[in-house]
């Protein structure tokens, strides 16, 4: 997972709007979002490391991760990152935040959003920061949970009007998330790769040969508690080829 948009608070009908983006070399084997079978968790799945970059619970709990870009502090020998997700949905938040804090040295640099979607709160491993996300709108990326690269403030502003509106179009979500604009060379982030490539992922939406956008996933949670979720999957063109729809509903109603 490379971008995340959160809104939280900022429409009458979904107190929580999530448009995230998943970003990944094409190579790696996944499996599109479904419902797990053993850990009950909705999410698609790394088939490789078995892990997943996000998901929710019957339950409501959200989790989803990002890279945090720092080639130099990689180590392929670490746990797959991926795990955390699944371990955030199975663990209440106020367990997650203990467990973080305890294991976030055995994985390589990552943020993580996770918790209720009415009271979510953000991970960055590189400063041991926990942050609580309070109603406004959010983005968090491949850098520092208050870092804002081009690319976050142009969905930022694209989505803020959007989501103000009266009516949710998800069409409109799901082109924002699609947003092929790179940055302006003097406003690319410096995180340690090459200018060149520091420049193909400083769009939303990515498409290369090799690394790209592989699905784009949009949540919305309703007043009532129920949950609608969106995900479309693209091939290595950015061309969409599959899309999904799921249905949570509250389990709060009586």
């Amino acid at each position: 997972m490379c971008i995340l948009f959160i809104a939280i608070e900022q429409h009458p009908d979904y107190p929580v709007i999530i448009c995230a983006n998943r970003d990944e070399f094409h190579q790696r084997p996944t499996q599109n979002m479904h419902w797990w079978p053993e850990q009950k968790i909705l999410a698609g799945k790394d088939l490789q490391a078995q892990g997943t970059w996000l998901g929710l619970s019957p339950e409501g709990d959200f989790s989803a991760l990002t890279n945090f870009r720092r080639p130099a502090s990689f180590d392929a020998k670490k746990r797959s990152r991926g795990d955390l997700v699944v371990q955030a949905l199975q663990n209440g938040d106020l367990k997650t935040q203990q467990h973080l804090s305890q294991v976030s040295d055995k994985y390589n640099d990552f943020n993580l959003v996770f918790g209720p979607l009415n009271n979510l709160q953000a991970f960055d491993s590189v400063n041991k920061n926990f942050v609580s996300l309070k109603p406004g709108f959010h983005s968090v990326c491949n850098g520092a949970l208050d870092d804002i690269w081009p690319k976050m403030a142009l969905g930022l502003n694209t989505l803020e009007g959007l989501i103000t509106a009266d009516k949710v179009n998800i069409a409109a979500l799901f082109s924002v998330m699609m947003n092929q604009e790179l940055a302006q060379e003097q406003h690319l982030p410096v995180t340690g790769i090459s200018e060149e490539l520091e420049s193909l992922l400083s769009s939303i939406f990515i498409i290369s040969p090799d690394y790209g956008t592989r699905s784009t996933a949009i949540i919305l949670q309703a007043k009532t508690g129920d949950i609608e979720v969106y995900e479309r999957n693209y091939n290595s063109a950015g061309e969409v080829v599959n899309e999904n729809k799921f249905d949570i509903e509250s389990s709060k109603k009586s």
